[in-house]
């Protein structure tokens, strides 16, 4: 089991920080290098990596990976409601929409659209989110139920940035603003250069079930922006949801 384990966390720092080395993974997963280099070699094997072109000694992920999780089950239906609307969504912003979903306390990229400027944000699919730290996760937190933030806040909130907010009484405050305004912004929160605004995907019985959001670098997220971004982002969930039923 811990073998089977290994492997799946190898596999998944590699779709996240791919293309990426033997001692760069050893570092972030904690595993001797011999450990890493065996892993690799078996998902090499198997077909889910390759040699990065170039970086003979980088790994990235093959289409094989990408096969698999287009056959993610229950999404597909949303993926595929949402992405002419996430098309008009970045035709009107010029900027990279992502749609996430809550999942397991944490918000999940399931599909993305990038901008064409040269500097942008970067995520793979399948990454995942803090939720108290992303405008995709304080957007479905401030339309969830009580007992989501209860739980959320029964643990001890990370920090990832100097703007990440910790204190529970600050994330409250934080939340009530979110649903007054209609959308959440994460001005460098979870990573100090990457800004985004997000609204939620409201499903049956007003229960989020997804959210959207237009990602950029902090630079591109100024006073001016915020709000046009925010009424864009919230329109166009509101327009998902309804084409959901």
């Amino acid at each position: 089991m811990r073998n089977v384990l290994n492997t799946l966390r190898v596999l998944e720092e590699v779709a996240v920080r791919q293309p990426i080395g033997v001692g760069e993974l050893s570092r972030v997963l904690d595993m001797p290098k011999s450990s890493v280099q065996r892993v690799l070699v078996t998902l090499d094997t198997a077909g889910w990596i390759r040699p990065a072109a170039g970086e003979v000694t980088k790994w990235v992920l093959t289409t094989k990976a990408l096969a698999v999780g287009s056959s993610a089950g229950g999404d597909l239906g949303l993926r595929g409601t949402a992405l002419p609307i996430m098309e008009d969504l970045r035709r009107h912003t010029g900027e990279t929409i992502h749609l996430t979903i809550p999942e397991d306390g944490k918000m999940v990229l399931i599909e993305r659209l990038e901008t064409d400027k040269p500097v942008r944000t970067n995520m793979a699919l399948g990454h995942s989110l803090p939720m108290h730290a992303s405008a995709n996760g304080k957007t479905v937190l401030a339309n969830s139920s009580p007992e989501v933030l209860k739980l959320l806040l029964a643990e001890e909130l990370p920090r990832y940035t100097d703007r990440t907010i910790t204190d529970p009484d600050d994330l409250r405050a934080e939340l009530a603003t979110i649903r007054a305004r209609g959308f959440a912004v994460n001005n460098g929160e979870w990573r100090s250069d990457v800004g985004a605004v997000a609204a939620v995907v409201l499903g049956g019985h007003e229960k989020p079930i997804a959210s959207l959001s237009v990602n950029i670098p902090i630079n591109r997220l100024t006073a001016e922006s915020e709000p046009v971004f925010g009424a864009a982002v919230s329109e166009a969930a509101r327009t998902l949801a309804e084409r959901l039923g």
